[in-house]
Formats: structure tokens, C-alpha cells, sequence
């Protein structure tokens, strides 16, 4: 036998002290109370004339002496030596994403969580190891494996929860390639199950525990918003709002519409709405907004709910500016026609391009094919350029089957009843999709080659009926709001929370500087040869500003996820059609020696007061 506090001995000094009690004389007063046997026959000996008495035969001290002997054992924790069972692995990840901040736990979701895996990091043996994840905005590795408490403590709570939506599938993926080929390992994931569908993880056997924290989903929440001219009047904007009840109960709030201009600290309040939403329904809102300059818009609920992280979400809003096309074409009065009643376009039409397209925000070229190919946005109506399609055919009446309604191209734009007389189809690129499909091939290809974005359209609309449906001026419509650079730049201002923010440079900066939606700043330090800023502490939402040399740029970070906002707790989580994981109910608690042993001192105690009224009554 070993011990591993052997210094505990030293407290075996005090048996002496209790054989000295038993030799002095006693003076004590006689008081009626209850008593083992052992005491009544203790107290019944002939009292010591002597300040020292002779030491007698009892089984009291001896008790005594045994007990105060096992406390000083225990003290010292013998142990024996033997085989050594394998080191156990448990992988923790705490869910960081916004539906743990809501208050229906107390103080919240993501705190109660934080403290249950305090209570597994305390039931830790000295063979187990831990590894501390948090599942945010990106993945961190809060403590790497080991079986120091001290350290698993301090990491969870250097834990943090952020606004974004919820991210598992790489922290899962971390887990499993931690865990893999390791018999004795587990995950323990601390969440409120608020995730899509982990279809990833359907037949990779994961050692998942799942720990549900929260109660309830009384929340109301921002799902969307966007800003656009106001159709109806051109001198005003229409801001779009969609908010949410995921309760099942009515809930009642007041919607605010605020506007802050570029350059300044304060925002206007400009509009409040009562809103009364019934249980599980959505209430799309409208806003319409006089703009004299560049800024941001901000709606913000007022109501109380359980969840603050998605009431208020602000939005980028720039200016309308003209739109510089040129069409390179042999004649089609009606693709020129379709141009020219989209607003804002000052269209110049040309029979062919000898520069780059310098000048003109995007290029239009009808079935010719340029002496120069912009480098530029282009849309392009059968014209064939080889570094962006491979395998082009020519293919006979071609019959549409599918198209991508989803896409901003095809926003109100279907194709029923039209006809082609003849098209070109290519093998769709990696850098495009397909938003127009035929049995053979694409017929319409959209995406982003390098930082040119092109929309390549294989039949001339001429030899189609495409002309003479309304689908065609609403697609002419989306191609100039979808290829105006303009517009690209304001579809980067709004990001999701955790997403990085990417700035092009035109002409290399040494420094930058981001004002935080709490008013601090940060620094970025910036390669002298970098020609983009990526900034990624976006974990917070609000409204940003990025100042990079003579670059000035504002942009928001928004959760606008009804996923994440829907914070009904989820009993199981599912990893694809078939695979369920539930949450456990098992309340993990340390199982100490002391609390039996104070168990059966307490019940032969009670035993003794039953067994002494029993005799006297």
C-alpha cells in the first residue's frame, strides 16, 4: 500500500489526546439525556478520587481510537498499485451562438450550460483529459487535452456567447477527429439543439452526449430586412422588415424605425409601429423613409422577450446613382428598348468594343463578338468567350425544363410558354451556376469569375418568343440591379454576425482602423502588398466603420436568422433521416465517501434517540 498524502500521519497525534481524556478525573454535571449503552456503562464506573484514574477496559475509547484512526487513514489516501484502466477522453463544446443568450434559464442559456461542464470538469479522475470547445462564430480550441481542473476551469470561463447564428458542424468535425479510434472517448455538447440538420455526421457513430439546457421560445425576432427605392416614389426608400413570433402565445411590441447618416454619432427616430403578432405567425413590415444622405437604418423592437439578440438589426442604405451601360450590338430594338425603361440606366449603344469597357459600369454585347472583351460586369446574349465556358454545342428548339426562381436574376421572372428556336449550351463552369435549364445543357449561366461578374445567356432573345412575355423587361430589370457594381458593393455592406468583412483596395494602406458598434476601435495592421481587408471580429451585431487610408466604409452585422431566433429547446438533435440523438436526463454529481458514511452516523443516531424514548415512555 502507497500513499499519496503521507503527511496526513501527523493528525495520528491526536489519539493520545483522547486516551488522556478517559485518564483524568471527571467533574462534570449530571444531565438526563440519550445514551448508547456504551455511555450509560461509562458513566455508571466509580469515579477517580485522583486527579488521574487507572485506565479501565472500554469499548468507547476503543471506538474512538478506531474512528479517529480511519479519519487519519483516509487522510493520507492510501492506494494500492495495480493495472492502470485507459485514460478517458471527453471533448466539451459549448454552444456560443446567439439562442444561448436568452433568459429563460437564469442568469441564461449559455451560463447554466457554463456550469454544468464546471460540474464534469469537477468529476474529473486523475487519468481522464478534457478538451474545451467553443462553438460560436468560428470554431476555438478554448483548451487543448489535459487533466489539469485548474486550467479546464479558467477556459470556460474565458467563455463567450456572440451573436451569430449557430455553427456545430465544424466544431463536431473537430470532436470527431479528436475522439477517433479512441474506445474510451466522449462528446459532450451543452446547446439548446436550436441547429439545422447534421446530415454529416448520419453514419459517423459519434460518441455524442447531448446536454439540453432551456425552457421555452417566448421570442419575437427580426428575420429580414432590406432596403430598395421605393417603386411608388422614386425620391424615397421602402425599407422591408419581417418579424417574427415564435411563441405560442400572442406577443405585443413596438417596431422603431431609426436612420443614422455617415459621419455621425446620433440616429433619428423616424417611425414607431405597434405590432401584436399571434403565436407561430410572421408579420412582414413597410417602411417608407425620406433619404437626403448615405447612412444606415436600424429597426428595433421594444417588447420583452427572452431573447434581445435579434430586436434591433441596421442595414446599409447608399444612394441611387445612374447606371452606365453600353449595349454592343448589330441592331435589336427590343433588348435596347428593355434597357432603357430601367431606371437610372443611361444606356450608349455601340456596333462593337475596341477598349476594356473603361467607363460603363457593365457591358451588354448581342451576338457579336468584341475586338476587345471588357473586364468588366458583362451580360452576354449568345457570345462565346473560351475562358468562360468549355464545350459549347448548338442545340435545335430546346425545351426549357427547370429554372432557378430562388436566384435574383429570375426574381418574378418565369418562363412558361417560351419558345426557342435555337440556342447554344455549354457545360456549366466551376465559377457559375445554372439558372436555366434545358434537357441537353444550360441555356443561362450566372457567377463571379475572379472579381468579374458575368451572366452568359445562350440563345438570342430574337429567335424566341422571350421578347413578347412580361418575364423579359423583369429579367432585363434584375441584370442591370444584379450586374451594377454598385449594387454588388451594397450587398457586401450587410453580413451575417461571425462573418468576415472583405474590403478591395484600390491602392495599398499601411493601416486601418474599425469603430465597433459599442463605440471602440480596433486597429488592423495591413500587408503593404495586400490589395483586400479582411476583418473578421464581427461576432457582435451593429453598424461598423472601417477606415483604411482614404477608404471610408460603413457596414452592418445582423443575425436575421428565424432558425436561430426560433429558441424552442429541442429535445434531439438529428444527424440525418435516420440518426437521433436525445437529450440526456442524467444529472452528474460527485459521489464522495463522506456523505454515506455521514448518511449511517445519522441513522444510528436516530436509531438511538428512537431506541431511548422507546425505554422511557
Amino acid at each position: 500500500m502507497s500513499f499519496l498524502a503521507p503527511l496526513a500521519f501527523a493528525f495520528a497525534a491526536s489519539i493520545p489526546v483522547v486516551i488522556v481524556f478517559y485518564l483524568l478525573k471527571r467533574k462534570r454535571v449530571v444531565k438526563l439525556v440519550s445514551s448508547t449503552l456504551l455511555w450509560q456503562k461509562f458513566l455508571a464506573d466509580t469515579q477517580a478520587s485522583a486527579p488521574f484514574q487507572k485506565l479501565r477496559k472500554n469499548w468507547l475509547l476503543y471506538l474512538q481510537i478506531l474512528l479517529l484512526a480511519l479519519a487519519v487513514l483516509a487522510l493520507t489516501r492510501p492506494f494500492f498499485a495495480t493495472t492502470a484502466k485507459p485514460a478517458q477522453l471527453r471533448v466539451v463544446i459549448l454552444d456560443g451562438s446567439a439562442s444561448m443568450q436568452a433568459v429563460d434559464e437564469s442568469p441564461s442559456r449559455f451560463e447554466r450550460a457554463r456550469t454544468e461542464a464546471l460540474k464534469w470538469v469537477d468529476s474529473l479522475e486523475p487519468t481522464d483529459q478534457m478538451v474545451v470547445l467553443l462553438a460560436g462564430a468560428n470554431t476555438e480550441v478554448k483548451q487543448s487535452a489535459t487533466s489539469e481542473k485548474a486550467a479546464l476551469r479558467r477556459a470556460l470561463q474565458a467563455c463567450a456567447p456572440s451573436d451569430s447564428p449557430t455553427r456545430l458542424v465544424p466544431a463536431l468535425k473537430m470532436a470527431e477527429s479528436l475522439v477517433r479510434d479512441r474506445r474510451s472517448a466522449e462528446i459532450h455538447l451543452f446547446s439548446d439543439g436550436a441547429v439545422p440538420e447534421l446530415s454529416d455526421f448520419e453514419n459517423k457513430a459519434l460518441p455524442l452526449i447531448y446536454h439540453k439546457v432551456g425552457q421555452r421560445a417566448d421570442n419575437l425576432g427580426i428575420t429580414a430586412l432590406d432596403a430598395r427605392a421605393n417603386p411608388e416614389d422614386a425620391t424615397q426608400r421602402a425599407i422591408y422588415a419581417s418579424v417574427a413570433n415564435f411563441s405560442s402565445n400572442i406577443m405585443s411590441a413596438d417596431l422603431e424605425l431609426y436612420f443614422q447618416s455617415n459621419g455621425t454619432e446620433s440616429r433619428n427616430l423616424l417611425e414607431t409601429r405597434p405590432l401584436t403578432i399571434p403565436g407561430q405567425q410572421t408579420a412582414p413590415q413597410v417602411f417608407k423613409a425620406t433619404q437626403a444622405k448615405d447612412g444606415a437604418f436600424t429597426v428595433r423592437l421594444t417588447g420583452k422577450d427572452d431573447l434581445a439578440a435579434d430586436n434591433e438589426a441596421s442595414i446599409v442604405s447608399l444612394l441611387p446613382k445612374p447606371v452606365n451601360v453600353l449595349l454592343v450590338t448589330r441592331g435589336n430594338r427590343l433588348l435596347e428598348k428593355a434597357l432603357r425603361a430601367v431606371a437610372n440606366v443611361n444606356l450608349a449603344v455601340a456596333n462593337d468594343l475596341t477598349d476594356a469597357g473603361a467607363g460603363f459600369d457593365f457591358i451588354v454585347l448581342d451576338g457579336v463578338v468584341p475586338t476587345a472583351w471588357p473586364k468588366g460586369n458583362v451580360l452576354a446574349f449568345r457570345t462565346v468567350n473560351t475562358n468562360w465556358v468549355e464545350s459549347v454545342a448548338a442545340v435545335e428548339a430546346p425545351v426549357i425544363v427547370d429554372w432557378k426562381s430562388t436566384h435574383p436574376l429570375l426574381r418574378y421572372a418565369g418562363f412558361d410558354n417560351v419558345q426557342i428556336v435555337q440556342s447554344l449550351t455549354a457545360r456549366a463552369p466551376t465559377w457559375a451556376v445554372s439558372i436555366l435549364e434545358a434537357p441537353q445543357a444550360p441555356l443561362i449561366l450566372a457567377g463571379d469569375l475572379g472579381r468579374q461578374r458575368i451572366v452568359w445567356v445562350g440563345f438570342d432573345p430574337l429567335e424566341s418568343n422571350w421578347p413578347l412575355r412580361v418575364s423579359f423587361p423583369i429579367f432585363i430589370a434584375n441584370a442591370v440591379d444584379w450586374l451594377n457594381p454598385a449594387n454588388a458593393k451594397n450587398s457586401q455592406l450587410l453580413i451575417k454576425a461571425g462573418d468576415p468583412f472583405r474590403l478591395a483596395l484600390a491602392e495599398p494602406v499601411k493601416t486601418a482602423e474599425v469603430k465597433m458598434p459599442d463605440g471602440s476601435t480596433k486597429q488592423i495592421a495591413v500587408d503593404a502588398t495586400a490589395n483586400e481587408i479582411v476583418f473578421g471580429d464581427t461576432a457582435r451585431q451593429g453598424i461598423y466603420h472601417l477606415r483604411a487610408g482614404t477608404n471610408e466604409v460603413t457596414f452592418c452585422a445582423d443575425l436575421l436568422d428565424s432558425a436561430e431566433s426560433n429558441i424552442r429547446p429541442r429535445d434531439e438533435l438529428k444527424f440525418g433521416e435516420y440518426t437521433r440523438v436525445t437529450a440526456t436526463t442524467v444529472q452528474r454529481t460527485n459521489m464522495e465517501l463522506w456523505r454515506t458514511l455521514a448518511a449511517i452516523g445519522l441513522a444510528v443516531l436516530l436509531f438511538e434517540w428512537w431506541w431511548y424514548h422507546r425505554r422511557t415512555v
